[in-house]
């Protein structure tokens, strides 16, 4: 079985091809609707996602029972919640699809199994766990030293997909600005394109 989302999630060079062929057959494809609610808060996520099409987020509500996103997921990038699942506990967020999305699905059983059976899972779960790590701490700190319309530059950058499908709000409330900063942002970017 060859798919285009699978192989660049699993890209990792030591990987031999019937380890591959393995792990891939363990994925089910599954579809959601716009709307569809992945993984809820207060459950324990028992599965990853591997998007190969759509959009979906994932968000908190705050101290003041406002919804904010946490992360974006875009097309062949891996829907999870890593502690939830990893950690066995309930999840503080919501995933949620932002259009239709099709999926691969990965259930924890399976992937313990493999986990154990193939060192070169093992491997790429190391190296996929530091790449994240790193996104994530990157971003905290873009948070704090980069100015909003760069935020929004680099999000229009990296995932153009999320400012063509999700509500200004959703936007918004990621890059840590009101709705109507952002709608203000939007309009210079327009007006100045070379300024920015």
């Amino acid at each position: 079985m060859t798919n285009k989302a699978l192989e660049i999630c699993y890209d990792f060079p030591f990987f031999l091809h019937e380890e591959l062929e393995e792990i891939f057959q363990a994925h089910e494809k599954v579809a959601f609707q716009k709307g569809d609610v992945i993984l809820e808060e207060g459950k324990t996520a028992n599965e990853y996602y591997i998007l190969e099409k759509g959009l979906a987020r994932s968000f908190v509500n705050d101290f003041n029972g406002n919804d904010v996103t946490t992360h974006f997921f875009a097309e062949n990038e891996i829907v999870i919640e890593v502690s939830s699942l990893f950690q066995r506990i309930p999840t503080q967020e919501n995933i949620v699809c932002i259009t239709d999305c099709e999926c691969w699905k990965f259930d924890f059983d399976t992937f313990q199994e493999l986990f154990h059976k193939i060192p070169n899972l093992r491997e790429w779960g190391r190296a996929w766990m530091s790449q994240q790590l790193f996104t994530y701490k990157q971003r905290s700190v873009e948070m704090f030293t980069l100015s909003a319309t760069k935020r929004y530059l680099n999000l229009l950058e990296q995932k153009p997909q999320v400012v063509q499908f999700a509500p200004l709000k959703q936007i918004a409330s990621y890059l840590g600005v009101t709705d109507t900063s952002l709608s203000r942002i939007r309009k210079e970017i327009v007006s100045h394109p070379k300024k920015m």
